[in-house]
């Protein structure tokens, strides 16, 4: 009984230990800018504690939105803390990118419509990189995410502070 028991203990420790994502992320920016369409404009910051801050500008919440928006104030700053699943989640798809080997910048200016991206990782050890991707199509890999930040806005829970 005694040896089922430590069994069980170790079993449960080592599982607890192997999920959880080793961050070697201190930080974690993701900014959108406008294009010539309804593309959600805002900027998220995230933290190695999950805490995050996500100022929206235009376009991140109405269903219907239509250029009178632009007139409109920004749509507030707000904090929150990422979910633990996602929050780990990321850290494993910037793990499958190795950042630090990403070119600095993706994407072709002969379409001037499109939206640009920029993708901002500080490292533990002081390093850090930054992406621009005009028009968001870095790599397939890049593009997952782009899209998993970008669901972020609607997943989680913001407070406004402002």
């Amino acid at each position: 009984m005694k040896y089922l028991l430590s069994l069980f203990a170790f079993v449960f420790l080592f599982s607890c230990t192997s999920q959880k994502a080793d961050s070697k992320y201190s930080k974690i920016e993701y900014q959108t800018t406008p294009c010539f369409g309804f593309c959600p404009v805002f900027k998220i910051t995230i933290n190695p504690d999950r805490t995050a801050i996500f100022e929206a500008e235009h376009f991140n919440f109405n269903h219907k939105p239509s250029k009178d928006e632009f007139s409109n104030p920004r749509e507030g700053t707000f904090t929150g803390t990422i979910k633990e699943a996602d929050y780990h989640k990321l850290i494993n798809l910037l793990n499958g990118l190795d950042v630090k080997s990403l070119n600095d910048k993706y994407g072709k200016r002969n379409i001037t419509d499109l939206s640009t991206s920029y993708l901002r990782i500080n490292f533990n050890d002081g390093t850090s990189k930054n992406v621009e991707d005009y028009g968001k199509r870095g790599s397939e890999k890049l593009s997952e995410v782009y899209h998993f930040i970008e669901d972020l806005r609607k997943n989680q829970q913001w407070t406004k502070v402002k």
